[in-house]
């Protein structure tokens, strides 16, 4: 049984020293997107109260929200029963969490052996982030 005061200190982080971060509205339970976080991404996620990221493709922090304005607010925290991935309830400022203008990242549906989209574009891509966007 792990401490809860060390469980911290018991992530199991990837080879590229990553754990799997999950956002998920925190009123409706909708998935919302999946990035991934380093240990400062965690420190800084816990201590600013808003989700905090790594970006593999930058190398960097990625303070979600910080050139589009979609914040996520961060309302509860957890990890999973192996201890390798984090599910974060959060609060969608702007109500978009994916760079596409959608309200969620999780909007290609399978049915009937076909992907069909699922969710409108709530905000085009360049409005929110300019013509230079990933």
């Amino acid at each position: 049984m792990i401490e809860p005061s060390t469980l911290e200190n018991e992530i199991k982080w990837n080879e590229q020293g990553l754990i799997p971060a999950i956002a998920q509205d925190w009123q409706t339970g909708e998935v919302l997107m999946l990035a991934w976080m380093s240990p400062d991404a965690l420190q800084l996620t816990i201590s600013e109260g808003r989700a905090i990221y790594w970006s593999r493709s930058r190398q960097a922090l990625w303070r979600k929200g910080e050139k589009s304005g979609h914040v996520q607010l961060l309302k509860e925290l957890r990890i999973d029963c192996d201890v390798d991935s984090i599910l974060m309830k959060v609060e969608q400022i702007g109500d978009i969490a994916c760079h596409t203008g959608r309200r969620s990242c999780f909007y290609w549906q399978l049915k009937e052996g076909i992907w069909h989209i699922t969710d409108e574009i709530i905000k085009q891509p360049d409005d929110i982030y300019g013509q230079d966007h990933e």
